[in-house]
């Protein structure tokens, strides 16, 4: 488990280079989450710019019915599972437990999950991290359980159990206003401070509390105890060390920890960089009417 969140990161801060000026190339929304601030009421004193009706469908296919009420089809890089990130929501209604637990199953099951744990489980397995589990194809499978079981725990602790117990939204509402820091900024405290069911802004003890819950129930029930194994000289022991410390479940909460945070920063950012390669993409090229 320590070791699956380096390759996140390093993804995720190669991505993360390009941000400033994609943010700044493509021109964010005007209108900001509900998240900071709730829905104008009567008559608006400014005229927002007008979309197109292209633009529109492209951006309702992220709150379309499939993907349940209050959730998003989104996702990031056009792979992984974004289904809680909202874009210019408004006032939405909050989700209800049943609500809570179908999206993150639905994300933790995704197809995109199986290769990317089976990626993350041989790169493991080539840093032979937590030699505990051995080599060979019994030790690759045991990372790669551990690394599914791992995201999943982490993924319903945070995601459904505590918002649901709690009465917090798990769900991240986009600012897409303002300049790159104070988006960015926003986008970091949010694992701090969410939005509860009632509206209201509170600690994110979902985030934070669950967060070490699951890293200390992964650690402590199938992560590799301390044991001794022969070698290559006969009759001799060599103990490898238990990755059931106190110290270990630490560093695996804060390197989890960091990863939602970058990951979060991203999510903030990401319908910028969509905009615009959607726009790339469909550009229209010259043509020349036929007389």
């Amino acid at each position: 488990m320590p070791t699956k969140s380096p390759l996140r990161l390093a993804v995720i801060f190669a991505f993360a280079s390009i941000l400033p000026a994609s943010a700044q190339q493509s021109a964010p929304s005007p209108a900001p989450s509900s998240q900071t601030q709730p829905a104008s009421q009567g008559t608006s004193t400014s005229n927002p710019p007008q979309q197109t009706d292209t633009e529109t469908k492209k951006e309702s296919k992220t709150t379309s019915d499939s993907a349940g009420p209050g959730t998003s089809n989104d996702r990031l890089f056009f792979t992984l599972p974004n289904f809680l990130t909202l874009e210019n929501a408004g006032q939405v209604p909050p989700l209800t437990t049943k609500q809570k637990f179908a999206v993150v199953v639905r994300g933790s099951f995704d197809y995109v999950q199986y290769p990317w744990y089976a990626f993350l489980a041989g790169i493991n397995q080539a840093q032979n991290s937590e030699p505990g589990y051995g080599q060979g194809w019994a030790g690759y499978g045991k990372r790669y359980a551990a690394s599914f079981a791992d995201g999943t725990i982490e993924n319903f602790m945070t995601g459904a159990i505590l918002p649901s117990l709690l009465h917090q939204d798990p769900r991240y509402f986009q600012l897409g206003h303002g300049s790159f820091t104070h988006r960015a900024l926003y986008a970091v405290s949010r694992n701090l401070i969410t939005r509860g069911d009632s509206g209201k802004n509170q600690f994110n003890f979902s985030e934070v509390v669950g967060g070490a819950m699951a890293a200390t129930i992964s650690t402590y029930s199938y992560h590799p105890a301390g044991k001794y194994v022969t070698t290559t000289t006969p009759g001799e022991l060599r103990y490898i060390p238990s990755d059931r410390t106190v110290s270990n479940t630490a560093k695996v909460w804060a390197t989890q920890y960091g990863y939602d945070t970058l990951t979060i920063v991203l999510k903030e950012f990401w319908p910028d960089v969509r905009r615009k390669v959607h726009k790339t993409k469909s550009e229209p090229g010259i043509t020349v009417e036929k007389q």
